[in-house]
């Protein structure tokens, strides 16, 4: 039927058209004839769902104008016929014909449901943000917060988005499609999560301008953003305030003292809660708690385990959890127990590991070990935290019937539980196992990294260490202060390259991580080892803060480069600051009286330790008395030390006291010390060698032979002498006699040239220092050809003039060597410095730092 009731089918009166003309009238009735069947087709289209008769109806349009396309379009659309509409649409720009508003509309959804809601990639969040960017540029403001809420996860990407598309459409604003008050509360709780103050701080601004500033639950969010972000003081002016106060905006404030370490000021503002009349909920309590676990505050803890019980949370499990774990940092494992005894019924994983950790943390580990049993025989599954939590325990079958289990519930490649394991394995010192576990961790953190480097450095592989290092920077990862302190700490070994601790101090300061205290502490070790003891001082000297580490690294170095007065003089600046002393310091004190020959403060500062400090002597302090003794000819009052020492003697107190006799020829104590030695270290070759060469200094060649048949019986060799110098980041080793060397003819030669300077210099070779029966022309040519000569030759020849040449050798310098050497610093104007196995020498003019008493 036309409008207005009228049939279109009946003849229309002329009167009607009284300014057509004949011709026209009929064009105009052919016109509406064609309408009329275009009508009614549509009608047909309109109600036809088959898709195939959809197009055949549209096949025997007579007009197809836009009208029509768009009718084909939305219908193809509802039937979600995604590949046919595109098609018409392009049919639709071939014919010349301008797309409307509503082709366009009905375009764009469906290219929407194409891209994300057939291929089901809406949950992704990139998609969803990608098509919010497009349908916001096109003011589709509807469609914006569907595909909005209806992504699977929003980040702070996918909220900025859609701040910064409604910031810049002033027009939506204006129609009223900006965010709501919960919109904005959650937006500002994503980008705290994220970390994105930046834009946090833009979204504030907005808050006050569109009146939200008055909001509760939108200041609650703004407290929580800025606490986060390590802007306090601007958290607490919101909360200061905000008039209607709730428990989340009390929480939220006491969250974020907490979390910017005000641990006072959090007690204070749950007691003004309380004075507010705000009842604290499950949350506040389980935050209160949770700080007196950190710091250790029993009877608080206790009083409110009071309140808990009042205020009906004790069946809470975060609440209960919180105490446990606090009760358990206070030592009071029993009441923690008891605790979860009480809460049978809602014992979750989070409580039982909580009490293993707690178990594990007051070294009950028997305990921990039959609680973690009992909860897998009640049926609960360990999670990361569990399985992370019981790897501390370092007994190498527990640790691989863990990893067999971790393995099973594939939790090896959980960076987490992956990091504690390859940790227990370093700890055991299997560094190939732990090597195994870092290789399948998925997602390796700073952590795992950080963890196997600490592996490498505790075994002394330094080139694997380095390898690790130079590995995590090429994938990315971002090195932190532990990173650097664990790689500055291989550095330190006696055969790493002396000029890798000082790249990598270099990279330290780069990053600025230098002040870490952590790596400053590591840098003063590396230094002090590698027998730079003044760049040691200079990094110890510009410690913005020291820690126990950084005073006994200190003195410990002094103490091993000679110089005792300084080692002291570290001690006193030590005792005028108050500092808290351990059993390391006085290891560094007494063993720097020991190599200088104080025997008398030495003694001074033991009875101090024990007397001042109520530090229980260990046997590292004993040994060091027995050296301090021993070093000077005390031998009795050594003796006297270890029969009164309430430890059993070890080879370490054997062989010092072995050394000393041979060093003051008292052949019956050294014969003693080497029975004793040698029953406890009976492969070891020190304690043969050690009696051989008193005897053969004693020209008691007969028993030097029994000796060394002994050795022969028993199969023991003898420790070869080695020494190693670093030239252009290259080290060279060098044998006594050694000609594997290229450069072994002019090395050689030096050595002869320097022999004969030396001669008219006055020096005159000791040969009671070569324990072989020859002539004495012979033994001038084996102390000649001793390896740290050969060792200093090269350096001599492979450097510049003036360059200092620095020398390990494993075995102690023997005096012909260490007049050698002092005199060949004179003539050739060299700083040399030689480490052996006591300690560290520096040449220079003639002179060493230990005045000949080593």
């Amino acid at each position: 039927m036309a409008r207005g009731g009228a049939s279109v089918a009946d003849p229309v009166p002329l009167e009607f058209v009284p300014f057509f003309r004949e011709g026209d009238i009929k064009v105009w009735w052919n016109d509406l004839e064609l309408n009329y069947h275009t009508d009614t087709l549509l009608q047909k289209f309109h109600f036809s769902w088959n898709p195939h008769n959809a197009h055949n109806l549209f096949d025997q349009f007579p007009l197809r104008d836009l009208r029509n396309h768009n009718h084909l379009l939305f219908h193809y659309s509802r039937n979600y016929q995604s590949q046919e509409a595109i098609c018409l649409f392009m049919a639709i720009c071939r014919y010349v014909l301008i797309p409307n508003a509503s082709t366009i509309s009905c375009v764009l959804k469906v290219c929407t449901n194409s891209f994300h809601g057939s291929v089901g990639l809406l949950n992704h969040v990139s998609v969803g943000t990608s098509l919010d960017d497009m349908y916001m540029k096109n003011e589709v403001v509807s469609d914006v917060k569907r595909v909005f809420y209806e992504m699977g996860h929003q980040n702070v990407l996918s909220w900025t988005s859609l701040l910064a598309g409604y910031s810049q459409n002033c027009q939506m604003q204006c129609e009223g499609y900006w965010p709501n008050q919960y919109t904005i509360s959650t937006m500002i709780a994503a980008l705290a999560n994220e970390g994105e103050i930046s834009t946090g701080i833009q979204v504030h601004a907005m808050v006050i301008k569109h009146g939200f500033e008055t909001v509760t639950h939108v200041c609650n969010s703004l407290i929580n953003m800025y606490s986060k972000s390590r802007m306090f003081n601007d958290a607490k002016a919101i909360f200061d305030d905000l008039e209607n106060k709730d428990s989340v905006s009390w929480n939220s404030i006491i969250g974020g003292h907490v979390t910017n370490g005000h641990d006072s000021e959090a007690l204070e503002t749950f007691n003004q809660m309380q004075l507010a009349g705000a009842k604290p909920t499950c949350l506040t309590f389980a935050t209160v708690i949770k700080l007196c676990a950190s710091i250790r505050k029993l009877g608080l803890v206790r009083m409110l385990h009071c309140r808990v019980l009042k205020s009906g949370f004790f069946a809470h499990q975060n609440v209960t959890t919180a105490l446990m774990v606090a009760l358990s940092k206070c030592k009071e494992m029993d009441d923690a127990f008891s605790i979860f005894s009480l809460n049978q019924g809602v014992r979750d994983v989070v409580s039982w590991t909580a009490m293993v950790t707690g178990y594990l943390q007051n070294d009950r580990v028997d305990r921990a070990i039959d609680l973690f049993s009992r909860m897998r025989k009640e049926g609960v599954k360990p999670n990361h935290f569990t399985y992370s939590a019981i790897l501390t325990v370092q007994h190498i079958a527990f640790v691989s019937q863990i990893h067999a289990e971790v393995i099973k519930t594939n939790y090896e490649n959980s960076s987490s539980v992956g990091t504690a394991l390859l940790d227990a394995f370093v700890k055991m010192g299997s560094t190939n196992d732990a090597r195994k576990v870092f290789d399948r961790i998925e997602a390796k953190d700073i952590i795992a990294w950080s963890a196997i480097l600490v592996g490498y450095t505790q075994t002394g592989e330094t080139a694997d260490a380095v390898k690790i290092f130079l590995q995590l920077t090429r994938e990315g990862i971002k090195p932190n202060e532990y990173t650097f302190s664990s790689i500055i700490n291989a550095c330190a070994a006696p055969m790493a390259s002396v000029e890798q601790g000082k790249q990598f101090h270099a990279c330290a300061i780069k990053m600025r991580l230098n002040n870490a205290l952590c790596v400053s502490s590591a840098l003063v070790t590396m230094y002090a080892k590698r027998g730079n003891i003044e760049s040691a001082h200079e990094v110890f000297k510009r410690q913005q803060e020291r820690d126990l580490v950084s005073w006994n690294s200190m003195i410990s170095g002094y103490a091993q480069h000679g110089q005792a007065n300084k080692a002291l003089e570290v001690f006193i600046k030590m005792q005028k600051q108050n500092m808290e002393m351990d059993v390391v310091t006085f290891v560094g004190v007494i063993s720097a009286c020991a190599h200088a020959g104080l025997v008398d403060k030495g003694e001074k500062y033991f009875n101090i330790m024990i007397n001042d400090h109520h530090i229980s002597p260990t046997v590292e302090h004993y040994s060091c008395m027995i050296d301090l003794y021993s070093r000077a000819g005390r031998l009795e009052k050594a003796i006297d030390i270890i029969n009164g020492m309430p430890f059993t003697p070890g080879a370490t107190i054997w062989r010092t006291l072995l050394a000393a006799a041979r060093v003051h020829r008292n052949i019956e104590l050294g014969k003693l010390a080497a029975e004793n030695l040698v029953s406890l270290q009976p492969q070891h070759s020190a304690a043969y060698v050690l009696l051989s060469n008193m005897y053969a200094e004693a020209g008691n060649w007969r028993e030097k032979a029994n000796v060394r048949r002994l050795m022969d019986r028993r199969k023991v060799k003898k420790e070869p002498g080695y020494s190693w110098i670093e030239v252009k980041n290259k080290t060279y080793s060098f044998l006594a006699g050694d000609t594997s060397h290229p450069m072994s003819d002019n090395i050689y030669a030096k050595l002869s040239e320097l022999i004969i300077r030396l001669r008219d210099a006055g020096y005159q070779p000791d040969t009671n220092y070569v324990f072989h029966d020859i002539e004495d022309e012979q033994k001038e040519t084996v102390l000649s050809h001793h390896s740290e000569r050969l060792a200093i030759a090269f350096g001599l020849i492979a450097t510049n003039p003036g360059i200092p040449l620095q020398i390990v050798k494993n075995l102690r310098v023997c005096v012909d060597c260490h007049n050698f050497i002092k005199l060949v610093s004179l003539i050739e104007q060299r700083y040399i410095v030689v480490r052996d196995s006591n300690r560290f020498h520096h040449f220079k003019d003639g002179v060493c730092t230990c005045g000949d008493y080593w």
